[in-house]
């Protein structure tokens, strides 16, 4: 078996969720060896052929700080599974990684809604990213083992551990990229919520936890 270059990392409550099947289906145009791992949190967990499932306890950050654990690989790529990565995606990680070995990357955020209110959210978005050097955890994140480690880790939040491993990337003043690949990801809290009170949600919550709520209660109100 050759060893694998990228480990994938991604967080679900239930590895029979609808959103997987075209997840995963993405990855496979890698040409290099990728090693899938749903850290699963909870609800079913049946196998999944090309992946290994692994049971965690349940909360984001400690699925996938468990994910990155039980994974041996020299890049990491934290992802959502309700995020779809756009085709190119791993010739423009490849790069990254061959380029960047001490940086983290993102991809561009794009809603599988087509909108004109989804577009705008995009754009405050790929404004957050640029100006506030900011992307979340739907982006996905790509960072060598090394990097993730010299920065401490993933920490084991119910809720923002996106946020936290960020900004202590930045703070280390490792270089944070942006990748012209779009991560295509669900609109159904926005639909639901609406594309105007979503977002005004999110960032009141970014902002709690800047006053330091702690993350187990946003989680409970993040919905």
């Amino acid at each position: 078996m050759r060893t694998s270059m990228l480990a994938v990392v991604i967080p679900t409550l239930n590895t029979a969720a609808a959103s997987l099947p075209a997840c995963l289906g993405a990855l496979a145009e890698a040409p290099f060896p990728v090693e899938v791992l749903l850290a699963n949190g909870g609800g079913t967990a049946a196998p999944i052929p090309g992946a290994r499932v692994l049971t965690t306890p349940r909360g984001r950050g400690a699925q996938i700080a468990a994910g990155v654990a039980a994974t041996t690989a020299p890049w990491l790529l934290l992802l959502h599974d309700d995020t779809v990565l756009a085709p190119g995606w791993s010739a423009a990680a490849a790069r990254f990684m061959a380029e960047q070995p001490e940086g983290a990357a993102y991809f561009r955020l794009r809603f599988d809604d087509t909108s004109r209110a989804a577009r705008r959210v995009e754009r405050l978005a790929a404004w957050r990213c640029r100006r506030l050097r900011l992307p979340y955890g739907d982006q996905g994140l790509l960072v060598s083992r090394a990097t993730l480690a010299a920065v401490g880790g993933v920490r084991p939040l119910p809720l923002m551990e996106d946020v936290d491993l960020i900004r202590r990337l930045v703070r280390a003043g490792r270089p944070l990229v942006g990748l012209e690949v779009a991560a295509l990801t669900s609109a159904a809290r926005y639909r639901r919520d609406g594309w105007w009170a979503r977002p005004l949600r999110n960032l009141s919550i970014l902002t709690l936890w800047a006053c330091g709520v702690a993350p187990s209660r946003l989680a409970r109100w993040y919905g």
